[in-house]
C-alpha cells in the first residue's frame, strides 16, 4: 500500500479505538434516532476542511429533530442497567469527539495528494480486496442481526459515517463509502426478507394457537407469540429505517455520480435488492431509476442496467408488476439492440428474449423487425444472439417440440418441413442478406439439432412435386452446405471470428461424429443431386464443395466405391457442360482431394483425371489447328476455344498437367494475337493464365531435386520469353488483357527475384532475373494510367453500378499492392516509389493502407534513400505544376495546396523518434534549399526563381527539427541566397515564409518533447483572457445547440463550474445515450434552460450577466414528501450562494475546453 494510504488507514484506526468507548455512552435517544439524510448537497460546495464534519453534524441533527424517541421493547429491559452505567460514565469523562473527523480529514488530505486507492490500485493483491471488503460488510451484517443491529448506536452511526464520507468530494472516500453502504444495504434487506419470513410463520403459529379449543389453547403461549411479533415489527422498522437512510442519504444521489464505477455500483445493488425483496423494491418509485441510467454514455452502466433487468424479467412471476416500466422503457430497451458496445447489444438482445418468453404480445412486429438484421452482424456473440430472438419468435412457436415422459420426442418430418419452410420464407422474403451461410451460424447455437437434419433438406431437395422455386432450392442447397461446413469444421463464415482458440475435446468428438454421420447419409445422395441440378451453375457450385465436408475414408470402409464411380462421371459432365470460373475451381478442387495417393481408390481417381484432361486437350488441339490456319473464327468456334482453354486454366491451377505439354501451342498462340492482333481478347486471357501455370509447375519439379544446366536454361528462356509476350500485352487495346498481363508479370518478377535462392537453393541462382529499364519504365506507366485514376461516386442509387466501382477499386488494389511488392523485393528501383508516394494524399481514401505500409517497409530497408525518395516525389510534383500554370502564384493554386498537405503527411511518416531522424531531416532540407535555387531568373529580372516557392513545402517539416539545427540551416540559407544578384530589396515571401518556420519561437511546442498538462500550464501560468472570437463563437455554438434538447449529464448533486460548450457536444454524440434523459427522467425546465441559455456560456466580460447557481435545480423524486421537498430547496438555496461566489473563478475554463468529468482538469476535486 501507498504512504498516503497507510498514514490514512492508521489515523483512521486511532480514532476509531479512541472514539468507541465514548461512542457506546451515547444518550439513548439519540442512539435510537433514524438516519434519513438528505441534504448532502450542502457539503458538495463548502470549505474542503470542515466540509465532511458539518455534514455529519447537520445529518444527525436533522434525524434527531425528525424522530422521537422508540418505546424500548420488552425484551429489551435488562438492558437498561448497562445504558445508565454508560450515561454516568459519560458524565465522568468525554473523549475529545472530533478525533474521527480529524483522522478523516488527515486521510482526505494523503488521498488528494496520492491519487491512488485500495478500489483501483494495480496488483495482484489489490484485486481481491473488493471481494474481500464486500464479503467483510456481509458478515458484520450477519453477526450483529439478532443484536447489535437494532441496538440503535452501532448502525446508525456506521450509516452516517457512509453517508458523509459518499457525499465527499475526494474519489477515494466517495466510491470506498458508497460501496460500502450499497452492499450494507444489499444485506439489510436480506436481513428484512428473513424477518418478513419470520413474521409470516409467527402469525400463522399465532392463528393455529388461537383457533385451538379452551382446553387446548395455551395463554403464555398466546402471550410469548404477541410479544415475538412486537418484537419483529420493532426490528422490521429499524431495519426499514436503515434501509430508507441509506437509500435517501446515498443511492439517491450516487446513482448519478460523476464517476461511472460508481453509478454502476448502485446500479447492480438495486437489481438485486428488487429481485431479492421484490415486495418492497419491485415498484415503479425504484425502477424508474434503472429506467433513467439506461441511457447513460459509459458502457459499464448501462450493461449493469440491463443485466438487473433481466434477473427481473427472466422471472415469470415478476412480470406482471413490471406492465407500466416496460411500456415507458421498452423503445430503448429495443432501440439498445444497435448499441455500439458489443457486449451491451448482446444483453439487450438476450433482455428481449426474456421479455419475448415471459410477457406475451409486448413486443410488437415492428420491435421485432428491428432485431431481425442483427442476425446478419459481423460479431458473432451478437448475431447468435438475434438468431435465438429469431427462434422463438418466429420458429419456436411453430416447431414446438413435445415433451412426453420428461424425454423429447423424435421430430416428425412434417414438423421439420415446417421449420425449414419457415426458414426459406425468412430468408427470401426479408432480403436482408445475399449469403444464407450467416443466417445459419447466427442460428446454430440454439437450432444446430434442427439445421443438422441433412435428410430432411435432401429429402425436399430431391422431391419430384416440390412447389420449391428457383430461388428457394438455391437458398436450400446454400443452407444444406453451410450446416455440413459448420458441423465438419466448426468455423463461422468469412468475417466473423468466434474468439476461441480451439475445441475442447467433447467438441471435437462431436464435430468427428456429425462428419462421420453427414459423410455417410451425403455419399450415395450426391450423385442425384449432381444429376439433378447439373444444369444450373449456381446451384451445382456448393454441391462440389460438398466433398470437403465428408470424411472421404469412408469411400474405402464403407464400400461406396460405386457411388464414387456415379461421382466422377456426374463430375465430368459439370465440367464439360460449364464454363463459368466458379463451377470449374469447385470441380478441380473436388477431384484434388479424391486424388490422394493415401487413399485406396487414387488410382480410380487419377484415371478419371487423365480421361478428362485427355478430352479436354484433344479438343484444344483441334479448335487450335482451326484458328492457326483460317483467318476468321465465328462465334460458336471463339466460345468452344476459350471454353476450353478456361477448363485446362483450372485444373492446371490445382492439378500437374505438365505431361500434356500445354505451354508451347498456348506460346503459339500468343505469339499469333502479338504479331497480328486476330486473336479474340477471350482466348488470351486464360492462354496467359496457362502459360504461367506450366511455367511455375515446371519451377516446382526443378526445385525439388538438383536440376541440370540445360533445365535451367530451359526454364529460363521460358520465363524471358513470357515477360516479353506480357510485356507486349500491357499496351493491348483491351483493358483486362493489360491488367491480366501486369498482375501475372508482377507475380512472376516477383517469384524470380533474388529471394528465390534463400533457404540453401543457391541452386537456382541462374534462373535469377532482373527486369530490363524499358520494362521497369513501362511497368510505372501502366500504374499511373490504370490506377491513380479519379473513380465514379460510389451512392449514386444504382446497386449494380455502386457494386461494380467496389469491384474495381479491388482490382486497383491488387495491381498497386504488386508494384510495390516489386518495390519492397528489389526487383525495381526504389526510387520508382516516388511514383507512388506523391498520390499517399489524393488517394489516401482508396490506397493509403497500402501507401502507408510500402513507406514504412521501406524505411525499415534504407531510412535515407527513403526520405531523398519523398522529397524526389514532392520535387515531381512541384515540377509538373510548375510546367503546367508558370511560376506566378504558384502557391495559391489549390494543387499547390494539395502539395502542402501531402508535405506535412510525409513530416507526420517520421514518427516521434526526433534524434533518430536527425540527420535525415537536415539532409532533406539542404536538398530542398538546394532545388527551390537550383534555376536562377533570367539576368536582368527582378523575378523570384521559379522553385523558390518550394521552400513553402520545406517548412512542413521544420517542426521535425531540433534548435541548433535550424540555427544551422538559416546561416546555410543565407549564403545560398548570397549568390542570387537578381534579390530585391523586400524579402520574398516564400523565403519569409521558410525563415519564421526556423525561427527559435516558431514551433515550440514542437521542438520542446515534455510539455506541461494544460492543467498544470494555468496553474502556473494564471487563468487564460478569452478574446471575443472565442466569446461570439460559445455565442454561435449556444444557439446551434438550443435547436438540440441535449441530454442531461450523469453528475453528483451540485455542479461546481461552467462547463464548456464542446464537452457538452461530447456528451450529446456518446451513441450509448443518444435518446433524451428527459424521456423518462422529470427535468425541471429551468434545468434545461441553464444549459441551453447563452448567459450559461458567458465569460468575465459580462459579468452582470446571472450566476450560474441562480439556475440550478434539482432532479424531484417521487418518493419524497412534500416537508422533504421543502427542505431540499432551502439547502438548495444555500448552494446557489456559494456557487455564486465561485462562478466567476471558473468561468475561464469555458474557454479553455477543458474536460467535464476531469477534476485535474477544472483544478478542483470531483464530488
Amino acid at each position: 500500500m501507498s504512504s498516503p494510504l497507510q498514514r490514512a488507514v492508521g489515523d483512521t484506526k486511532r480514532a476509531l479505538s479512541a472514539s468507541s468507548s465514548s461512542s457506546a455512552s451515547l444518550p439513548f435517544d439519540d442512539r435510537d434516532s433514524n438516519h434519513t439524510s438528505e441534504g448532502n448537497g450542502d457539503s458538495l460546495l463548502a470549505d474542503e476542511d470542515t466540509d465532511f464534519e458539518d455534514s455529519l453534524n447537520r445529518n444527525v441533527k436533522k434525524r434527531a429533530a425528525k424522530r422521537p424517541p422508540k418505546t424500548t421493547p420488552v425484551a429489551k429491559h435488562p438492558k437498561k442497567g448497562s445504558r445508565v452505567v454508560h450515561r454516568h460514565s459519560r458524565k465522568q469523562s468525554e473523549p475529545p469527539a472530533n478525533d474521527l473527523f480529524n483522522a478523516v480529514k488527515a486521510a482526505k488530505s494523503d488521498m488528494q495528494d496520492s491519487g491512488d486507492y485500495p478500489l483501483i490500485a494495480p496488483g495482484p493483491s489489490w484485486k481481491k480486496f473488493q471481494g474481500s471488503f464486500c464479503e467483510f460488510v456481509r458478515t458484520l451484517v450477519c453477526q450483529c442481526q439478532y443484536s447489535l443491529l437494532y441496538d440503535g448506536f452501532p448502525m446508525d452511526d456506521l450509516i452516517s459515517l457512509l453517508t458523509g464520507l459518499s457525499d465527499s468530494q475526494v474519489r477515494a472516500f466517495r466510491h470506498t463509502s458508497t460501496l460500502a453502504a450499497m452492499k450494507l444495504m444489499t444485506s439489510l434487506v436480506k436481513v428484512a426478507l428473513q424477518l418478513s419470513v419470520h413474521q409470516d410463520n409467527n402469525q400463522r403459529q399465532y392463528e393455529a394457537e388461537r383457533n385451538k379449543g379452551p382446553g387446548q389453547r395455551a395463554p403464555e403461549r398466546l402471550e410469548s407469540l404477541l410479544e415475538k411479533r412486537k418484537e419483529l415489527q420493532e426490528h422490521q422498522e429499524e431495519i426499514e429505517g436503515m434501509m430508507n437512510a441509506l437509500f435517501r442519504g446515498v443511492f439517491v444521489h450516487r446513482y448519478r455520480d460523476v464517476l461511472p464505477e460508481i453509478r454502476a455500483i448502485c446500479i447492480e445493488e438495486i437489481g438485486c435488492w428488487m429481485q431479492s425483496y421484490s415486495t418492497s423494491f419491485l415498484t415503479d418509485s425504484y425502477l424508474k431509476y434503472i429506467g433513467w441510467t439506461l441511457h447513460d454514455k459509459h458502457r459499464e452502466v448501462r450493461l449493469k442496467c440491463v443485466k438487473a433487468l433481466k434477473g427481473l424479467y427472466g422471472n415469470r412471476d415478476l412480470t406482471t408488476r413490471l406492465e407500466l416500466f416496460t411500456s415507458r422503457f421498452k423503445d430503448r430497451m429495443v432501440s439498445m439492440v444497435m448499441d455500439r458496445e458489443y457486449d451491451v447489444a448482446v444483453e439487450a438482445v438476450r433482455l428481449l428474449i426474456l421479455i419475448l418468453k415471459n410477457m406475451e404480445g409486448v413486443l410488437t412486429d415492428a420491435d421485432c423487425e428491428s432485431v431481425y438484421p442483427v442476425v446478419y452482424a459481423s460479431h458473432r456473440g451478437l448475431a447468435s444472439a438475434a438468431g435465438e430472438f429469431l427462434y422463438w419468435k418466429l420458429f419456436y412457436p411453430e416447431c414446438e417440440i413435445r415433451m412426453m415422459g420428461g424425454r423429447e420426442q423424435r421430430q416428425s418430418p412434417g414438423a421439420q418441413r415446417t421449420f425449414f419452410q419457415l426458414l426459406l420464407s425468412f430468408f427470401v422474403e426479408s432480403e436482408l442478406h445475399d449469403h444464407a451461410a450467416y443466417l445459419v451460424d447466427s442460428l446454430w447455437d440454439c437450432a444446430g439439432a434442427r439445421l443438422k437434419d441433412w435428410e430432411g433438406l435432401t429429402s425436399l431437395l430431391l422431391e419430384k412435386d416440390q412447389n420449391l422455386g428457383d430461388v428457394q432450392e438455391s437458398t436450400l442447397i446454400e443452407i444444406l452446405v453451410s450446416s455440413a461446413r459448420q458441423a465438419s469444421e466448426g468455423h463461422p463464415p468469412v468475417g466473423r471470428v468466434t474468439g476461441r482458440k480451439g475445441l475442447t475435446s467433447k467438441e471435437r468428438k462431436t464435430q468427428a461424429d456429425d462428419r462421420v454421420k453427414l459423410t455417410e447419409h451425403l455419399i450415395p445422395l450426391l450423385p442425384q443431386l449432381l444429376a439433378k441440378f447439373s444444369a444450373d451453375a449456381e446451384k451445382v457450385t456448393p454441391l462440389l464443395q460438398l466433398l470437403s465436408c465428408f470424411d472421404l475414408h469412408i469411400y474405402c470402409t464403407g464400400r461406396l466405391e460405386k457411388h464414387l464411380e456415379l461421382f466422377l462421371q456426374q463430375l465430368q459432365e459439370v465440367v464439360v457442360k460449364h464454363a463459368e470460373p466458379a463451377v470449374l475451381e469447385a470441380g478441380a478442387h473436388a477431384l484434388y482431394l479424391l486424388c490422394n495417393p493415401e487413399f485406396t481408390f487414387f488410382s480410380r481417381a487419377d484415371f478419371a483425371r487423365s480421361q478428362l484432361v485427355d478430352l479436354l486437350t484433344d479438343r484444344f488441339q483441334q479448335e487450335l489447328e482451326e484458328l492457326l490456319q483460317s483467318s476468321f473464327l465465328d462465334e460458336d468456334e471463339v466460345y468452344n476455344l476459350a471454353a476450353t482453354l478456361k477448363r485446362l486454366s483450372a485444373f492446371y491451377n490445382t492439378h500437374d498437367l505438365t505431361r500434356w505439354e500445354l505451354y508451347e501451342p498456348c506460346c503459339q498462340l500468343l505469339q499469333k494475337a502479338v504479331d497480328t492482333g486476330e486473336v479474340p481478347h477471350q482466348v488470351i486471357l486464360p492462354a496467359l493464365t496457362l502459360v504461367y501455370f506450366s511455367i511455375l509447375w515446371t519451377l516446382t519439379h526443378i526445385s525439388k531435386s538438383d536440376a541440370s544446366q540445360k533445365q535451367l536454361s530451359s526454364l529460363r528462356d521460358r520465363m524471358v520469353a513470357f515477360c516479353e509476350l506480357c510485356q507486349s500485352c500491357l499496351s493491348d487495346v483491351d483493358t483486362e488483357i493489360q491488367e491480366q498481363a501486369f498482375v501475372l508479370l508482377s507475380d512472376l518478377l516477383l517469384i524470380f527475384s533474388p529471394q528465390m535462392i534463400v533457404g540453401g537453393r543457391d541452386f537456382l541462382r541462374p534462373l535469377v532475373f532482373f527486369p530490363e529499364a524499358t520494362l521497369q519504365s513501362e511497368l510505372a506507366s501502366f500504374l499511373m494510367d490504370h490506377v491513380f485514376i479519379q473513380p465514379g461516386d460510389l451512392g449514386s442509387g444504382d446497386s449494380q453500378e455502386d457494386h461494380l466501382q467496389i469491384e474495381r477499386l479491388h482490382q486497383r488494389r491488387r495491381l498497386l499492392a504488386g508494384f510495390c511488392k516489386l518495390l519492397l523485393y528489389g526487383v525495381l528501383e526504389m526510387d520508382a516509389a516516388s511514383d507512388v508516394f506523391k498520390h499517399y494524399n489524393k488517394f489516401y481514401n482508396d490506397y493509403g493502407d497500402i501507401i502507408k505500409e510500402t513507406l514504412t517497409r521501406a524505411r525499415q530497408i534504407d531510412r535515407s534513400h527513403c526520405s531523398r525518395i519523398l522529397l524526389l516525389s514532392l520535387k515531381q510534383l512541384y515540377t509538373e505544376l510548375l510546367q503546367e500554370h508558370g511560376p506566378q502564384g504558384l502557391n495559391e493554386l489549390p494543387a499547390f495546396i494539395e502539395m502542402r498537405d501531402l508535405a506535412r503527411r510525409f513530416a507526420l511518416s517520421f514518427g516521434p523518434q526526433q534524434l533518430q531522424n536527425r540527420d535525415l531531416v537536415v539532409m532533406l532540407h539542404k536538398e530542398g534549399i538546394q532545388f527551390s535555387l537550383s534555376e536562377l531568373p533570367p539576368a536582368g529580372s527582378s523575378n523570384q526563381p521559379p522553385n523558390l516557392a518550394f521552400l513553402e513545402l520545406l517548412s512542413e517539416f521544420s517542426p521535425r527539427l531540433f534548435h541548433q539545427d535550424k540555427q544551422l540551416l538559416l546561416s546555410y540559407l543565407e549564403k545560398c541566397l548570397q549568390h542570387v544578384s537578381q534579390a530585391p530589396g523586400h524579402p520574398w515571401g516564400p523565403v519569409t515564409t521558410y525563415c519564421h518556420s526556423l525561427s527559435p519561437v516558431e514551433n515550440t511546442a514542437e521542438t520542446s518533447p515534455q510539455v506541461l498538462p494544460s492543467s498544470k500550464r494555468r496553474r502556473v501560468e494564471g487563468p487564460a483572457k478569452p478574446n471575443r472570437e472565442d466569446v461570439s463563437s460559445s455565442q454561435e455554438e449556444s444557439l446551434q445547440l438550443n435547436s438540440i434538447p441535449p441530454t442531461p449529464t450523469l453528475t453528483s448533486t451540485a455542479v461546481k463550474s461552467r462547463q464548456p460548450l464542446w464537452g457538452l457536444k461530447e456528451m450529446e454524440e456518446e451513441d450509448g445515450s443518444e435518446l433524451d434523459f428527459a424521456q423518462g427522467q422529470p427535468v425541471a425546465g429551468t434545468e434545461r434552460s441553464r444549459f441551453l441559455g447563452p448567459q450559461y456560456f458567458q465569460t468575465p466580460h459580462n459579468p452582470s450577466g446571472p450566476g450560474l447557481g441562480n439556475q440550478l435545480m434539482r432532479l424531484s423524486l417521487m418518493e419524497e414528501d412534500e416537508e422533504e421537498e421543502l427542505e431540499i430547496q432551502d439547502e438548495s438555496n444555500e448552494e446557489r450562494q456559494d456557487t455564486d461566489m465561485q462562478a466567476s473563478s471558473y468561468s475561464s475554463t469555458s474557454e479553455r475546453g477543458l474536460d467535464l468529468l476531469d477534476s485535474t482538469e477544472l483544478d478542483i476535486e470531483d464530488f
